[in-house]
């Protein structure tokens, strides 16, 4: 199966081949990087254009492409909710018979980052500024570093995609009709 992560990003590739090996140990897929457009801003700032940047680099990728079984496409990005700015990333699946996103766990980020991500700096760029790092983006990520690496970018990443996966898990359940009860 060849695949493709609409990204050069190392933590985005690694956490696919991380889940695509857990979900086919004996014959790993041939997994290859891709730069795309994700048609949106550079730092995504609500859950809507978060998930529409995944789905638009899986579908730049599906068009580059088109010879490949399955496209990825990963997309972080933030949100405020309740005075809190969170970030998270959406992951988007396609292949035949198959069209899924799935949203990551969110992580409230600190005030002095917020404040940062407010005047428009991104993510990577402010978390590198701000604790003196370089590129954690294709690292851990602010997940790695705000959770002392218990979690990172590609563990949540590698889960989140396992989830968008589904589908392609247990097609029976997917392929069941939506039935309506009244009561």
């Amino acid at each position: 199966m060849k695949v493709i992560v609409a990204s050069l990003n190392p933590a985005k590739l690694d956490a696919a081949r991380q889940a695509l090996a857990l979900l086919f140990p004996e014959y790993p897929p041939d997994i290859a990087g891709m730069a795309v457009p994700s048609g949106v801003a550079a730092q995504p700032m609500s859950d809507e254009e978060t998930r529409r940047g995944a789905r638009n680099r899986a579908l730049a990728a599906q068009r580059q492409a088109p010879e490949a079984d399955v496209w990825i496409g990963m997309e972080g990005g933030i949100d405020r909710v309740a005075g809190c700015t969170l970030t998270f990333a959406w992951l988007q699946v396609l292949g035949p018979g198959l069209d899924n996103a799935a949203r990551s766990a969110s992580l409230t980020l600190p005030a002095v980052v917020a404040e940062a991500l407010a005047r428009g700096e991104e993510l990577g760029d402010a978390m590198d500024r701000l604790f003196r790092l370089t590129n954690c983006k294709q690292q851990g990520g602010a997940i790695g570093v705000l959770t002392g690496n218990l979690l990172d970018r590609r563990s949540v990443y590698r889960d989140t995609l396992l989830l968008a996966l589904a589908p392609l898990i247990s097609p029976a359940a997917y392929a069941l009709p939506a039935t309506q009860t009244s009561r």
